[in-house]
């Protein structure tokens, strides 16, 4: 996908989108996904590409972006559960709260008008703290567990063609998820580890000196095959509209030893929404982005809390500070959600970004 520029085609003979610059993120979870998260759907799944305008233009561009995802509320199925409910489940793990900040850089070239070439490099910084499975009740806080990230995610490379029509307007997406994040659980016996440099739990709580959960690891061990496609229009003096969509799912797993692998689940994103160009510096809009995920497979899965279902009412703005940068900020409030078994969920994320065309 094109994200943005300094001199756009027309889509019709109306109003064109205007030549703001983006990062293209998969729309899930970046879609991007970031990397793997400790729900089914708490990935940001905002359309980037669509927040900052779509474009036909060529050059190169950089892009920073950042993403804040406080998972501090357990949810099952369409409504909130109390830990202390959980903790009445045999077996299942109480987690506490998963704090997720995650900063994207994004280099993106376009040769021509029909092409776009993006890489997509993720920092991540992540907080988790359990009980872990079968705590005692009450719930106490010697018995929390808490382990940090701070490492590379999962690198991303996109490629996009939107030579299809005259105007620009339709455009196609095929890429590429790469295993450069550190990944891993415990080997079949228990008494070893399987991956790259996984994180532990520290000393403290019920789950002292275990390895994180692989979920919760800042990369998957998976190469993922990246496909989606996108439409905007202008339809009126004023109003531009747009649709994308997204598919993710892993191809090949690093972490595929008969009693400690994993595959991560598929996720299927779709965005839909308008923006308000009366004024082409200051341009809000807003966006609806539906994410489903297929739980994730595997010895080392959590495979009975990691699906879901999420819709999210994403308001937003963007901004030209000059010519060549652009800044741009949005809420994402989930407003319906189906997820299985017992996740940690947010009640509302984050993105603000800013990028520069030259």
């Amino acid at each position: 996908m094109h994200a943005n520029g300094t001199d756009p085609v027309r889509p019709s003979s109306t109003r064109q989108f205007k030549p703001l610059l983006g990062l293209s993120l998969s729309l899930g979870a970046l879609i991007w996904s970031h990397g793997a998260f400790a729900c089914a759907t708490c990935g940001c799944s905002l359309s980037t590409d669509a927040a900052m305008g779509y474009s036909a233009s060529s050059g190169f561009r950089v892009n920073l972006q950042y993403d804040y995802i406080n998972q501090n509320q357990l949810r099952t199925g369409t409504h909130s559960i109390a830990q202390a409910q959980v903790a009445t489940v045999p077996g299942q793990e109480v987690e506490n709260k998963t704090t997720n900040n995650y900063f994207t850089l994004g280099l993106s070239y376009a040769p021509d008008a029909n092409w776009n070439f993006q890489l997509l490099i993720p920092y991540i910084d992540r907080r988790h703290s359990t009980y872990s499975a079968d705590p005692t009740l009450p719930l106490s806080a010697d018995q929390l567990s808490s382990a940090k990230i701070n490492s590379l995610g999962d690198i991303k490379f996109l490629t996009s063609y939107q030579g299809f029509l005259p105007t620009h307007n339709l455009g196609v997406q095929l890429g590429i998820k790469l295993p450069t994040g550190n990944y891993g659980g415990p080997d079949a016996t228990g008494s070893g580890v399987v991956g790259r440099n996984p994180v532990y739990f520290g000393a403290a709580g019920n789950a002292g000196g275990q390895i994180l959960d692989t979920s919760l690891q800042a990369g998957t061990g998976s190469t993922d095959l990246i496909v989606g496609a996108y439409y905007y229009q202008p339809v009126s003096q004023n109003f531009d509209i747009f649709a994308n969509g997204q598919f993710q799912s892993a191809i090949k797993e690093k972490l595929d030893q008969p009693g400690a692998n994993y595959r991560p689940g598929n996720l299927a994103t779709v965005s839909f929404g308008t923006r308000y160009e009366a004024n082409p510096n200051i341009v809000p809009q807003l966006q609806i982005n539906l994410s489903h995920r297929s739980a994730d497979q595997g010895a080392l899965a959590d495979t009975t809390d990691t699906a879901g279902t999420v819709a999210y009412l994403s308001p937003g703005i963007s901004a030209s500070i000059t010519r060549n940068m652009q800044i741009y900020g949005f809420v994402q409030v989930p407003i319906v959600s189906h997820l299985s078994g017992y996740q940690l969920f947010p009640r509302w994320t984050a993105s603000v970004g800013m990028g520069y065309s030259f």
